[in-house]
């Protein structure tokens, strides 16, 4: 069992490896996490870990009025999470490379991550200036007819990209656009879907690329037969995220 320990950043969203992930950080502890990145040298990766919040809230409640965006939060790193952390978060994350860590003016942060390596959260560290987290790195196993089932979900998810798109716009993206590799399929079509986050937590944490194949073929053909029947959706770009405001 390969163990590492990291910075731990939740969200209320999930990070799958391979995805973008912009993140506008401007609570203190999370500054202190990326003043303490910036210390890695810029040829070594800067890694964090992001896990999905079960329980909580990204960003920790504040007195009346305007929030303070500098102020350390009460109850310090863990604020917001309970007295035990590690049951605030789901237990299966990703870790964060972030290419890019640019500090404003104010303080505040820009910061560009793409998701690597799927992790287990073992235990979460809340001594520090921000969460540290003790965690098992999960191999990507290719199980059972993942290329076959990749095809299948790509041309399944090309069809809910058109039914989202409209019958008279052009499909969100062309066959170019796609991967062909299994696991990369199953992370972009899972990054890329309409659904909740307890849903996409359940494709992060899948035993292997065929089993989250498997139930991203059934979840597209569920969709895109209720899309089916709502004529009126407006259209939704599938490539594009909300910037997590951290």
């Amino acid at each position: 069992m390969t163990t590492v320990r990291l910075p731990l950043f939740p969200l209320n969203s999930v990070l799958f490896p391979g995805l973008v992930l912009p993140l506008n950080v401007f609570e203190e502890r999370y500054r202190a996490m990326m003043r303490e990145l910036l210390k890695t040298p810029e040829e070594e990766p800067r890694r964090f870990a992001v896990v999905a919040i079960r329980d909580g809230h990204e960003v920790a409640p504040s007195a009346r009025g305007l929030p303070n965006r500098t102020a350390v939060p009460d109850g310090g790193p863990a604020a917001g999470f309970g007295d035990d952390p590690v049951k605030a978060f789901h237990a299966v994350g990703c870790v964060a490379d972030a290419a890019t860590v640019r500090e404003r003016a104010d303080g505040t942060f820009e910061v560009l991550a793409t998701g690597t390596t799927r992790v287990r959260l073992l235990s979460v560290d809340a001594s520090g200036p921000y969460l540290t987290a003790e965690l098992e790195e999960l191999p990507e196993e290719e199980g059972e007819e993942a290329g076959p089932l990749a095809e299948g979900v790509l041309r399944a998810f090309r069809q809910y990209q058109k039914r989202l798109a409209g019958a008279r716009e052009r499909s969100l993206s062309s066959d170019a656009d796609l991967p062909d590799e299994p696991s990369v399929v199953s992370y972009l079509v899972a990054a890329a879907m309409m659904l909740d986050t307890p849903t996409k937590q359940r494709l992060l944490q899948a035993a292997d690329t065929a089993s989250r194949l498997r139930d991203e073929l059934k979840l597209l053909r569920a969709e895109t037969a209720i899309i089916r029947n709502l004529p009126s959706l407006p259209a939704s770009d599938l490539t594009l995220g909300p910037t997590s405001m951290n």
